[in-house]
């Protein structure tokens, strides 16, 4: 189908919908109806093609991989908790992490064991942090704050061992191709690194918030509690005086599974990538990283299961408890997989053609990276995915660099930057989704309460790459 104004109306249902049902999967499901008829406009047939886009991207190896890769995380964290691994860890740092500011130095400094991918460390770090917020002051909003801000903007800027890079690498190598440019791809996404202002911008008022200023509260359910606040605080105290009376306390049982997933995470990246490779880094970008995840995660879950049964746990419970804890993530695996046939849907509907070539006449050369991250982040925004974001709009955004003879590099970093926006700032982001659904939070409020400093970050972004182009 060529592209015409047709293709923005699925989007266009989604925000209003998900606003009004505070519910993302109804507005992505009702866009993604909407597509299906728009492609197929007989009674059947938008059925049937809407079945077909939701098969034919969950079967897709990348994606079904990062679907198995959440349910069975999501199952070995449960584990951890069963068996005293998460209590005991906050019965360890609980002693010391007595102070709001030394909860926001925990989240921060958790950083360096689960730096390789974005819900990797939420689902890691989120329940450690509901927990310790049962004995501090501090708010969930804020707590989910830190959390995304030290996620999936971190992720993007760390150039070995992560999930993204491969991807971010593959899309870069492809799109010089089709410009006639045979630069190492990874070298441009080395110098590119740097130009990912939003990621840098928010992570830097993200420590702003942390240890300098109080966050506003935008949240009916959480800081703004006074009508309930004595009842939640009641069941709290039993909920936790429950959690340490039935579990042990096992430390070892969080932080032996979390240590032995990072480093097989990267001894694997290596294995896999060390026969191809021309240098130590070349190794971890030609390495399978979704696979080596699911490989290292999977060899985890063996070894965790074999320490848990050595300590007497039984079998039944052992599964109820992983079966437990991965379908708490099954509105999110919904969530990701709605959100991938409507990004397909609205790719074959010309989303992405027809904004560009409707903005891209009255747009000067010089400012082709400020208009390539405002778009990116409109886009990213909609459809919640910065992989999503990434794949339509790098091969269009590289080659009006190119045609333009605007710097290559400046619009591969604006087109990253423009992806992390969304991730972060979407209530379609499965980040978000899967963070809420972990603390405990409503998607669309929290979504809008942290609309406002990444509003500020994208304006400081946008200000940024149009000086960027005037110098580089």
């Amino acid at each position: 189908m060529g592209e015409s104004w047709i293709s923005l109306l699925p989007f266009l249902v989604v925000i209003p919908i998900a606003i009004l049902s505070k519910q993302v999967q109804p507005g992505l499901f009702v866009g993604l109806l909407l597509g299906s008829y728009l492609i197929q406009p007989d009674l059947f047939g938008g059925i049937k093609t809407l079945i077909s886009y939701l098969i034919n991207n969950l079967v897709k190896l990348n994606n079904i991989r990062i679907i198995i890769f959440l349910y069975v995380f999501a199952g070995l964290i449960s584990l951890t908790k069963t068996t005293g691994g998460i209590k005991g860890f906050v019965d360890l740092i609980g002693r010391k992490v007595k102070t709001k500011r030394s909860a926001m130095l925990l989240i921060w400094l958790s950083t360096i064991g689960t730096f390789n991918n974005p819900n990797f460390r939420i689902v890691t770090v989120a329940p450690i942090m509901k927990l310790l917020k049962r004995r501090l002051p501090i708010s969930t909003q804020k707590i989910g704050f830190m959390i995304e801000v030290t996620s999936n903007p971190v992720v993007v800027l760390v150039p070995v061992a992560t999930a993204f890079v491969g991807y971010m690498v593959s899309l870069i190598g492809t799109a010089l191709q089709q410009v006639g440019l045979y630069e190492s791809p990874y070298s441009a996404y080395i110098r590119s690194i740097p130009l990912n202002f939003f990621s840098l911008v928010i992570i830097g008022i993200g420590i702003y918030y942390s240890f300098f200023r109080e966050m506003r509260n935008d949240l009916n359910g959480d800081m703004v509690e006074d009508s309930n606040a004595q009842r939640e605080e009641e069941e709290l105290k039993k909920c936790l005086q429950a959690f340490e009376k039935e579990l042990p306390s096992k430390p070892l049982n969080l932080l032996l599974p979390l240590s032995v997933v990072l480093v097989m995470t990267l001894f694997l990246s290596w294995w896999d990538g060390h026969a191809q490779a021309e240098s130590f880094f070349d190794t971890f970008i030609k390495a399978d990283a979704l696979g080596v995840m699911l490989e290292a995660l999977f060899i985890t879950l063996l070894l965790s299961l074999i320490f848990f049964l050595g300590q007497r746990f039984s079998i039944a419970k052992l599964v109820t408890s992983f079966i437990e804890g991965g379908n708490e993530l099954v509105s999110v695996i919904l969530m990701l997989i709605l959100v991938w046939a409507l990004s397909a849907v609205s790719e074959d509907l010309g989303f992405s053609t027809y904004i560009t070539s409707n903005l891209i006449g009255w747009i000067p050369p010089a400012f082709i990276a400020p208009f390539v991250f405002i778009l990116g982040s409109m886009l990213s925004y909609f459809i919640g995915s910065s992989w999503g974001t990434w794949g339509l709009l790098m091969p269009l955004a590289v080659t009006l660099a190119h045609q333009a003879g605007s710097s290559i590099i400046l619009v591969i970093g604006a087109v990253f930057a423009s992806g992390t926006f969304g991730a972060f700032a979407s209530p379609l982001s499965d980040n978000t989704v899967t963070l809420c659904a972990i603390l405990d939070l409503p998607v669309m409020d929290y979504a809008r309460s942290k609309l406002k400093p990444s509003l500020i970050a994208a304006g400081i972004t946008t200000l940024l790459f149009g000086i960027a182009s005037l110098l580089i």
